[in-house]
C-alpha cells in the first residue's frame, strides 16, 4: 500500500474512530488493521462512504481458527477501491459462541460470505437475515474447518456419477 493511502487510512480512522484501531501490520506492502468487533460495521460503512478512500468492493470475507489462542477466532475482511484501485485488509478477533455483527448493510454481498463463514467455523452474524448452512446438508453436525474437527477416513459417494462409470476415450 502507497505510504501516503496507508496514512491516509489510518488519520481518518483514528480521527472518526478513536480507539477503534486495536493492532496495525503491514507485509508487503498491504496494510491490516485489527478493529474492535462492536465497530466493525461503522468503519466498514466509513470506508465505504469516503470520498478520499472509497472501499465500494468487498472481496472477500473468511475466517481464520487459531485453536491456542484467546480469542481464537478472526474474521477477516477484505476491502478494494475500484474507482482508486486500493486494498486494505480489516480484522476483528471472536471468541467461540461470540456473535459478530453483520455487513450486509454495508455490501450486500456479504451474504454469502458470512453464511459461509457461519458455516465452515460457526461464527454467527448479528443482523443476517438468512444465518443458515449454505454448503454442507443441514443436517452436518460441527463445523469442517475448526482445527479441532476430527477428521475420518470416510469415503465420498458423489451421487451424480455413482450409477455411470467413466467414459474412456
Amino acid at each position: 500500500m502507497k505510504e501516503k493511502l496507508k496514512n491516509l487510512v489510518l488519520k481518518k480512522l483514528r480521527k472518526k474512530f478513536p480507539g477503534s484501531i486495536l493492532e496495525q501490520s503491514e507485509f508487503r506492502d498491504e496494510l491490516t488493521l485489527v478493529i474492535k468487533k462492536a465497530d466493525i460495521v461503522p468503519v466498514c460503512t466509513f470506508l465505504k462512504d469516503d470520498s478520499e478512500l472509497c472501499f465500494d468492493f468487498l472481496s472477500d470475507l473468511c475466517a481464520v481458527d487459531h485453536l491456542s489462542r484467546k480469542p481464537r477466532f478472526d474474521v477477516v475482511y477484505h476491502l478494494y477501491s475500484l474507482k482508486k484501485n486500493h486494498r486494505v485488509r480489516l480484522k476483528t478477533k471472536v471468541e467461540e459462541n461470540e456473535v459478530v455483527p453483520s455487513v450486509i448493510s454495508v455490501w450486500s454481498g456479504a451474504n454469502w460470505l458470512e453464511r459461509e463463514v457461519f458455516d465452515m467455523f460457526g461464527i454467527e452474524f448479528s443482523g443476517h437475515p438468512d444465518l443458515r448452512r449454505i454448503l454442507l446438508p443441514d443436517d452436518w453436525v460441527g463445523h469442517p474447518l475448526r482445527k479441532d474437527f476430527p477428521l475420518t477416513k470416510e469415503e465420498v459417494v458423489f451421487s451424480h456419477n455413482r450409477n455411470h462409470p467413466p467414459k474412456i476415450i
